[in-house]
């Protein structure tokens, strides 16, 4: 798990994406639900509001060994234990009772819960038993060492938790005996069959444990989540009055219960959905829709070309944004909130002068490296040849006749044919990249140089957020083209030079919109790359932003699209920074040491892909 170096120190926390990746894959098919999210919290938590389960923190800082195997465990026992085999109804008629103890009951009906599904997820699936044994060890000290902190300090709630762990464990705690009474009742767990005995034995117990304690418990060892009384409303169908209607069904296990959020947050998500959510009530008047053709017009459509009149196409898009749309499940269920625009970066000022100065100073890389893969180009193409022992049959047949040993044969030379490939170029355009503007710009200026020399196909695009804007109901993300895919050769330097720094930048959702663009294109080769300073950074976009980005990497892999990183930083490259971006985009992250080298490492990074591109051409 790699970290990096943040201004909260104390706070240097990341989770390893790859690990969460495929821990989210495992729980999604033990559950048979592909829509389950898994997210890390103090405690394992179940959150179908969310589509989510949590896995424990509790396993960090372990062995890699026990790390994994207990993050195993978790999503065991929550997607093929507590998934279909956990009452809700009984665990609703168990809380509703009103008590002085109450934490002690729910957090001990969830640890019987947890010892019984653990050993029914055992007996169906033999394979995790490595992972559970790892955790009962793990947990018994654990455990042993709480009820030794919670005797001394007069917790006694706590402690009887403690010993009651261990207790189904076969581990007889000396310093409890006064509570030999109350274990034999507990030990009845051994035969409970389902979520009502075990809440059934717990009820049992409940009346002494109030006589001995006087005080619930102060820790949290096991929560249940988000309560299970919380349901999304029933929706009725349009044209039935609701006396008339059947109540909606009891929700009766923990997959029912996701599977109702599910259903409710895709009807949000639905097409139908949008012009309320977007543009506003349409406000008919009482005559009926006829009178809303008067609505004021709220968008204008065009059709895209690639003919001469480009000039004016490229005036009329700096001049209209292209209007908002709502990413919803589309782009990742981390970037369900965003609105998205996309425009033409406006080109501002005149900027010839730095252009040419930029240009001269690149200008002997740009050639050298231009010759060189031309060069390269050349060479893989076969010259024409003639009078060879095997190959295409000549027309001119006359040496049979004439000659001894007659060579009529040729090879067709390969014809000429550009670099099957296709680039794409994608510019953090967040706030601390305000320090590194003009070092970017020139970089991108090579990019586009170097890619126009050789007509090959590509698209730049700067992207952000606007932190300002951003809520829990939408977050509006930008996209601002300098370069698009149907301009071919054009040269948009000025365009280039003109970008600016804005304020967030949400990686894993722009990676994603760009890889949709691209893989429309049917070239055999396709590199997008990430211009970046830093990690992932937007509205509710923190820890789980990492995991979006590795995501979202790993899907564009599947897509055959090569994702590339090149990180630029104004001081030297830590391991831990390098490991944290290796963590997102594998072995294809490269480091600019300092600002001086950025454009080196853009001509690098060019001219292997390319390289590439040639030698499999």
């Amino acid at each position: 798990m790699a970290s990096v170096n943040r201004f909260i120190q104390f706070n240097d926390e990341t989770i390893d994406t790859q690990m969460l990746h495929r821990l989210e894959m495992l729980a999604g098919a033990l559950s048979d639900a592909p829509y389950l999210k898994v997210t890390t919290r103090k405690l394992i938590e179940l959150r179908p509001a969310e589509s989510a389960v949590s896995v424990s923190v509790f396993w960090r800082h372990r062995p890699k060994q026990v790390e994994r195997q207990g993050y195993l465990s978790d999503i065991y026992l929550l997607s093929a234990g507590f998934w279909r085999n956990f009452s809700l109804a009984a665990w609703k008629q168990f809380t509703r009772q009103q008590s002085p103890l109450s934490s002690l009951r729910e957090q001990l009906l969830l640890c019987a819960e947890e010892f019984r599904l653990s050993e029914k997820v055992m007996k169906e699936r033999p394979g995790t038993a490595a992972a559970f044994a790892v955790r009962e060890q793990v947990y018994r000290e654990y455990h042993q060492d709480q009820l030794e902190q919670n005797l001394k300090k007069g917790f006694y709630a706590d402690a009887f938790l403690n010993s009651a762990y261990l207790s189904l464990r076969g581990i007889e705690p000396e310093r409890a005996v006064e509570w030999e009474a109350l274990q034999l009742m507990w030990k009845a767990m051994f035969d409970a069959h389902s979520t009502a005995d075990s809440a059934a034995i717990v009820d049992r117990m409940s009346a002494r444990l109030e006589f001995m304690l006087k005080d619930d418990m102060i820790h949290t060892y096991y929560t249940f989540g988000e309560s299970a009384e919380k349901v999304p409303p029933f929706h009725y169908h349009e044209g039935i009055e609701a006396e008339e209607a059947e109540d909606p069904e009891e929700i009766e296990t923990i997959e029912e219960w996701f599977q109702t959020w599910h259903r409710e947050s895709e009807m949000k998500d639905a097409a139908a959905m949008e012009f309320e959510l977007e543009r506003g009530d349409s406000q008919l008047a009482t005559g009926g829709r006829e009178e809303a053709g008067a609505d004021e017009v709220q968008q204008t459509g065009r059709g895209d070309s690639s003919g001469e009149h480009l000039e004016d196409n490229d005036a009329e898009d700096r001049d209209m944004d292209s209007g908002p749309k709502k990413a919803g499940g589309k782009f990742g269920r981390a970037n369900e909130q965003v609105v998205y625009h996309e425009k033409r970066l406006a080109a501002t000022g005149e900027h010839g002068r730095m252009i040419a100065d930029w240009r001269r100073k690149q200008a002997p890389h740009v050639r050298a490296l231009l010759k060189e893969l031309k060069k390269r180009i050349t060479q893989r193409h076969q010259d024409y040849r003639t009078n060879l022992n095997a190959g295409r049959l000549s027309k001119n047949l006359l040496q049979l006749a004439l000659e001894e040993r007659p060579k009529p044969f040729y090879r067709k030379s390969a014809p000429s044919k550009e670099l099957d490939a296709v680039f794409c170029l994608l510019i953090d355009g967040s706030a601390s990249m305000v320090d590194k503007l003009d070092e970017t710009k020139q970089a991108v200026l090579l990019f586009h140089d170097v890619l126009c020399g050789l007509g090959i196909t590509h698209e730049i695009v700067l992207f952000y957020e606007d932190a300002y804007e951003a809520s829990d109901r939408e977050q509006p993300n930008y996209f601002e083209w300098m370069h698009k895919f149907e301009d071919g050769r054009r040269d948009h330097a000025q365009e280039i030079v003109s970008f600016e720094a804005h304020e967030d930048n949400r990686d894993g959702f722009a990676i994603r919109w760009m890889a949709d663009r691209v893989k429309l294109h049917s070239e055999k080769h396709r590199f997008l790359l990430v211009f970046s300073d830093g990690e992932p950074s937007a509205y509710n976009y923190a820890e789980n932003g990492v995991v979006d980005t590795a995501n979202a990497v790993a899907e564009a892999k599947k897509d055959d699209i090569e994702v590339l990183h090149l990180f630029l930083s104004s001081e030297p490259i830590t391991e831990q920074r390098a490991a944290f971006y290796r963590m997102m985009y594998g072995n294809k992250s490269v480091s600019a040491d300092s600002l001086e080298q950025f454009v080196d490492q853009t001509l690098r990074l060019l001219k292997r892909t390319l390289h590439l591109v040639i030698q499999s051409g």
